[in-house]
C-alpha cells in the first residue's frame, strides 16, 4: 500500500493538522516507511509459530499474601470532615 500526496492532505485535514508542501512530502515518505514495514512483515510465514505472551522466559516471583499493616481506618477518618460506617462523604455535586 502506498499513500498518494493526496491521501497525506486529507489525513492530515482529518487530524486538523495544517501541512506545508515540504511537512507533507516528508510525512509520505514516513508513512509509506511504515506501511512497507507491514507489508514485509505480513509477508512472513508464521505457519505453527506460537505466540509469546511476554519476549523473554521469565517467572514472576510474588511474595507472600499476608497482612503487614495495622488497620488504621479510624485513625485516618478521624480528621475526614465527615464519615459514616468506614465511607468518607462528599457533598453531592450532580443532580
Amino acid at each position: 500500500m502506498s499513500l498518494t500526496h493526496d491521501d497525506v492532505h486529507r489525513i492530515a485535514r482529518l487530524a486538523r493538522l495544517e501541512l506545508d508542501e515540504q511537512e507533507a512530502a516528508a510525512s509520505q515518505e514516513k508513512l509509506n516507511g511504515i506501511f512497507g514495514l507491514i507489508e514485509r512483515m505480513q509477508a512472513v510465514d508464521t505457519t505453527g509459530v506460537e505466540p509469546l505472551y511476554h519476549p523473554q522466559a521469565v517467572a514472576q516471583r510474588l511474595r507472600e499474601d499476608r497482612v503487614s499493616e495495622t488497620d488504621r481506618r479510624d485513625a485516618y477518618q478521624a480528621v475526614a470532615p465527615q464519615a459514616e460506617e468506614g465511607l468518607y462523604l462528599v457533598p453531592k455535586v450532580i443532580e
